[in-house]
């Protein structure tokens, strides 16, 4: 029995494609994520170290989000500009 596997990335590649060249790969596909597929199932998923460093700052907003949605409504301290 065959079970589907979603995979998150328009663009693939086999395992022994990206052995055989990756540099060309990584130039065709850019900041694009690719899905390494072995036995034509997701084994891994390839990032540019650009689009590696934009999900880490995604990554980052959110959790700074969630802390100023936390502290929101606590308690606040009036400071002048000069004060600064």
């Amino acid at each position: 029995m065959t079970i589907a596997q979603k995979i998150y990335a328009e663009t693939t590649v086999s395992m022994t494609d990206l052995r055989r060249d990756p540099k060309s790969i990584m130039e065709i596909v850019g900041d694009l994520p690719v899905a390494v597929l072995n036995h034509n199932k997701p084994a891994a998923y390839l990032l540019s170290a650009n689009a590696y460093e934009a999900l880490l700052e995604k990554i980052d907003d959110i959790e700074l989000a969630k802390i100023a949605k936390e502290r929101r409504g606590g308690k606040t301290v009036k400071v002048s500009f000069e004060d600064l």
